[in-house]
């Protein structure tokens, strides 16, 4: 082996994720091995163990209420009884300890309790009953109250998002908060750090969250601190991955905010890594949106970043002195239009994210426009979605053609087939990777942020996105669909049935586990 082949071999083995991956396939085999034993030389092992998986899928069947999840836990609890009830006790729940349940539960106050004033689900009523029932669902459950005076702009591409961005963030004045699942340095982050530095410097108050896992194999483990004692600017992580077995690792932060003064902010699904802005070639042309708000919309985003900063760094803040006394003078051009910015919390047992698709699709009357990474949906959306085909709704969905994880790609294509019967059109973008989030529903409204279309980011992270009612950033939303729809090529019913029956059988079996991957 050459030289430079050894070196590239022993720098992959020590990445942070393989070591973790490595130690948590090592306690996976001692258990397993562990119970496999003991279950053979006692029987009241085989037995206790037999009764406590018995237990474990009566809990599935009580207390979860989507039907995919439910099968997706009971078929390995009862297939492997000997430790299918451990599996699902070290990973099949949301577990929280009473500190941690009580801070989020403070987040939920502190959200309600700085945002109830701005609540005005009624003023939506002269738009129709449907979206003043969206934006009171979102008011009351996701405590996210529904702005006017809020001029958005909508970009198809994270090429067009990152000039802007820099532009904005050396316009701050008072502060910056940043909020990503993955940082990566490189031309994108590089040139927001050099920003950062200089605000910081001017006396900006800036501060920085990634998550652990979406920087696992961008960051060193201890980025956080490294970052704040070389430059001083506050910076944490959420939610540190370690190499232990538990669902706690799934609760991710996936969310991305770019916050400027309380009241200029972005999101969508742009993380600040340079294949986002095609700087970094991965996986063909990286296909990407994001949206910018100015205006009294972008207050809403802040207090989503401050509780979440409260709640890592556990400490209390002052939300008065961050709220802006005056808007930037393009918010006047969001007079008369309505913007929503919303979060979901994984750990509150309300599944936000799930519900607005939901809500728009039933709603959907002549078309109904998806872009997502990833199609792996509940039961419960592909019924939505097949119901809409069927009642004559213009359903389309836009897929990567290229993928950036070969088996969830497997996941995603294994759920074409009963929507492509039910009429739903789904197309393939060429030319690369499509990782935009984004729904457009009858020119009256449109979904852009990081949620995207599967089971983690419905269940299991915290996500983020922005809702428009009768905004005409709708129409720019829709034209981006329309004109990547000519660079994607659409996916045809015959083509799936063609298939060989071991790659049927094959996706058939991950789409009953697709909740647990």
């Amino acid at each position: 082996m050459k030289p430079m082949n050894i070196k590239k071999l022993a720098s992959l083995l020590f990445q942070r994720s393989v070591i973790v991956a490595a130690l948590i396939l090592v306690q996976a085999a001692l258990i397993i091995g562990m119970l496999a034993l003991s279950s053979a030389g006692y029987s009241y092992v085989r037995w206790g163990s037999l009764v406590l998986s018995v237990l474990a899928v009566l809990i599935i069947v009580s207390r979860q209420t989507d039907p995919g999840y439910k099968i997706a836990w009971i078929v390995p609890i009862l297939l492997f009884p000997a430790f299918g009830w451990l599996l699902y006790l070290l990973c099949g729940g949301n577990k929280l300890s009473a500190r941690q349940r009580r801070k989020m539960q403070g987040m939920d106050r502190t959200m309600l309790e700085q945002l109830e004033q701005d609540y005005k689900a009624e003023q939506l009523e002269r738009l129709g009953a449907d979206a003043a029932n969206q934006a009171r669902y979102l008011e009351r459950y996701a405590r996210c109250p529904v702005y006017t005076n809020t001029w958005t702009r909508y970009f198809p591409l994270g090429d067009d998002a990152f000039p802007v961005m820099l532009e904005e963030l050396k316009k701050a004045e008072k502060y910056i908060f940043l909020e990503y699942f993955i940082i990566a340095p490189g031309v994108f982050w590089d040139s927001i750090v050099e920003i950062l530095r200089e605000k910081h410097a001017a006396g900006v108050d800036v501060r920085v969250i990634y998550d652990d896992v979406g920087s696992l194999n961008t960051l060193p483990m201890n980025y956080a601190h490294k970052f704040e004692a070389e430059t001083g600017i506050p910076c944490c992580f959420f939610n540190r991955f370690k190499p232990i077995i538990s669902i706690r690792m799934n609760n991710r932060d996936h969310r991305k905010f770019c916050i400027i003064d309380g009241h200029t902010a972005f999101t969508g699904g742009i993380n600040l890594a340079d294949e986002y802005i095609n700087q970094k070639p991965r996986f063909g042309h990286w296909k990407d949106s994001a949206i910018l708000l100015k205006g009294e919309a972008a207050w809403s985003m802040t207090v989503m970043f401050l509780t979440m900063w409260e709640y890592i760094r556990d400490v209390e803040e002052d939300y008065s002195r961050f709220r802006p006394a005056a808007l930037p003078a393009e918010a006047a051009g969001g007079a008369g239009y309505y913007v929503q910015p919303y979060t979901d919390n994984p750990l509150d047992d309300e599944p936000v994210g799930e519900t607005v698709y939901l809500n728009l699709i039933s709603k959907a009357k002549r078309y109904l426009y998806v872009m997502t990474p990833y199609l792996i949906v509940s039961d419960s959306v592909n019924t939505a979605l097949c119901n809409a085909a069927k009642a004559g709704v213009d359903v389309r969905i836009i897929t990567p053609h290229i993928p950036d994880k070969p088996l969830v790609f497997e996941l995603t294509r294994s759920h074409y087939e009963p929507l492509l019967e039910a009429g739903v059109q789904i197309f393939e973008y060429t030319p690369g990777f499509v990782h935009a989030k984004n729904m457009v529903v009858d020119d009256l409204c449109a979904v852009v942020g990081s949620i995207n279309l599967d089971y983690r980011s419905m269940f299991l992270h915290f996500e983020d996105a922005v809702l428009l009612y009768r905004d005409p950033t709708i129409l720019d939303v829709k034209r981006d669909f329309l004109e990547t729809l000519f660079k994607s090529q659409p996916v045809t019913l015959e083509e799936c049935l063609a298939h060989a029956w071991p790659r049927r059988l094959f996706r058939s079996i991950l789409r009953v586990l697709a909740p647990l991957l």
